[in-house]
This record gives structure tokens, C-alpha cells and sequence, in this order.
């Protein structure tokens, strides 16, 4: 699917504030209040727009620790690896990656203990050779919406 500018208008307001109304949309972009609902529904019907969510600070609901996790894998079970591994709680993000590494998952965790269960349940999957983890001390930024 082709994006024109309203398009892209739409998708940038949206990603900054979900809450904002079709006519509060309307108005902000100069267009009529159909027009921006046709245009979220076509686009949510493609697939563009997955789904409406809020940002939280993890921090603040006592999950102060973020792990970058590395994952190699023994044979071909990648993709069902990480399946499974897409299901725990505390995991935000999987990614399948090029390198010596297969997989890459970001989570967090309220504290050490957690984190430890955590990766000692990844390593008694079957097929998962090792795991490296990484602390990160500082987030800079964390904010996966494109502007």
C-alpha cells in the first residue's frame, strides 16, 4: 500500500496521541472528520495500524531492570524458539537477527532474582545452546514510534 501525505499525517498524530477524537484529527489536519476515519480504518484494514496502545513507564510498576538477551540456537527451531519465548510475561520485544547471534530479546524485570529465574528458564529450552545477557544501566531513549 501506497502512503500519501495525509496518510502519513494521520499515522504521525496517531502515534503521539492515540486518545485524540477523528474530529480533534480532523480539525488539526484540515481535513473532513469521513476522511480521517476512511483513512484509519484503510489502514488498519492493511495492517499499518496494528492495534491502539498507551506508553508506560515501566519503572514507576517497580520493573527496574532492562535485559538485552542473546540467544544462539542449536539446530533449526528458531522460529518456534521464538515463538515461545514471545509468550512470557516479561519480554518486550524478540527479534530474529543476522550474526553470530539468532535471536535478540528485550525485557524487564523488577529485580535480580527475576532476572535470574528468567534466564535459566531460557537455557533449559530444548535447543538453546547459550545466552548472553546484557544490563543496560541508562535508557537514553526507548520509544519505538517513528516521528
Amino acid at each position: 500500500m501506497n502512503l500519501d501525505k495525509t496518510d502519513k499525517r494521520i499515522l504521525k498524530n496517531l502515534s503521539a496521541d492515540a486518545r485524540q477524537s477523528a474530529r480533534h484529527l480532523a480539525l488539526k489536519l484540515g481535513i473532513s472528520t469521513v476522511t480521517v476515519l476512511s483513512r484509519i480504518k484503510k489502514l488498519e484494514k492493511e495492517k499499518i495500524i496494528c492495534g491502539y496502545t498507551a506508553i508506560i513507564d515501566h519503572e514507576k510498576l517497580g520493573y527496574l531492570l532492562t535485559a538485552i538477551i542473546e540467544i544462539i540456537v542449536k539446530d533449526d527451531r528458531i522460529v518456534v524458539i521464538e515463538d515461545e519465548i514471545s509468550k512470557f510475561e516479561n519480554v518486550c520485544g524478540v527479534y530474529d537477527i543476522t550474526g553470530s547471534t539468532d535471536t535478540v530479546i528485550i525485557a524487564k524485570f523488577k529485580d535480580r532474582n527475576g532476572l535470574s529465574k528468567f534466564v535459566k528458564s531460557l537455557a533449559a529450552i530444548p535447543s538453546v545452546d547459550n545466552t548472553i545477557t546484557h544490563l543496560v544501566l541508562n535508557t537514553v531513549k526507548e520509544d519505538f514510534r517513528l516521528s
